[in-house]
């Protein structure tokens, strides 16, 4: 890994990244604002382009990845999405 995929986010960073990230579903925006409480201290470029690839998604795909009603699957799929989307998604409930 390079040292720029490693170097954190400032706060002016954090803050463009997560008006990029705004959703038109209710249930995206709380599900990316919750990641954001929990992960943000810690965002790194490596995350700003998983992000960015994810936000490319219609609400709609998102929503369905976020919830593990599908798995990723296509030309998107990068690394630093699926480590984005694994930080995004809610823990699996228990049995």
């Amino acid at each position: 890994m390079d040292a720029r995929a490693a170097q954190r986010l400032d706060a002016h960073a954090i803050a463009r990244l997560r008006w990029r990230c705004r959703r038109g579903l209710l249930e995206n925006d709380l599900l990316i604002e919750r990641f954001f409480e929990r992960h943000a201290h810690a965002l790194t470029d490596r995350h700003a382009r998983g992000l960015n690839v994810l936000m490319e998604l219609p609400d709609n795909d998102l929503l369905d990845l976020l919830l593990r009603r599908r798995e990723p699957e296509g030309d998107w799929v990068t690394p630093e999405a699926l480590e984005v989307l694994a930080l995004l998604r809610p823990p699996r409930p228990q049995p």
